[in-house]
């Protein structure tokens, strides 16, 4: 069984996965950002429940704990703490998070959520990372469902193990 210091992380992201981006139908929101109510709550528990450290690797920075976490009913998470953009940014296969979110594992077993990864960050994970990684693409269409949540924890299962 995996201690509860070396527990993977699970880095998440917010645009797509949690606020997802189709047609809907989505509740009406009376929030000053109208795309807060696309959060499913039902997701939180899921999320919590799966043994790991649930982590933010978004954009969104401390909003997310703000905004998105009480939603879901988590508390605050870690943020990753993104680099300075540089102008190499976006110019390359790998998403400018990939090298960022190995850095902060730090070797540790992750799972990255997220509706932007490729075959090219699964091949440089897979290259510079020493631990084992699951990098989970998400429809954004759809956002996270309870059969993606299914197969965290199923990876999660066999890495503690």
């Amino acid at each position: 069984m995996t201690s509860a210091a070396a527990r993977p992380l699970l880095y998440l992201d917010v645009d797509g996965p949690l606020i997802p981006f189709g047609a809907g139908p989505y509740p009406q929101g009376d929030d000053a950002h109208p795309l807060l109510a696309r959060v499913d709550p039902t997701l939180g528990p899921q999320l919590a429940a799966l043994a790991c450290e649930l982590v933010w690797a978004t954009t969104w920075g401390e909003e997310a704990n703000a905004c998105i976490a009480p939603r879901l009913g988590l508390p605050d998470l870690p943020v990753v703490a993104w680099p300075e953009p540089s102008d190499e940014d976006g110019r390359g296969p790998v998403h400018w998070k990939t090298p960022a979110l190995v850095g902060h594992a730090a070797g540790r077993p992750f799972v990255w959520v997220d509706d932007e990864i490729t075959r090219a960050d699964r091949a440089w994970v897979a290259a510079h990372h020493p631990g084992r990684a699951l990098l989970h693409r998400v429809d954004a269409g759809r956002g996270l469902t309870g059969a993606d949540v299914t197969v965290l924890r199923a990876w999660l299962r066999r890495e503690g193990s």
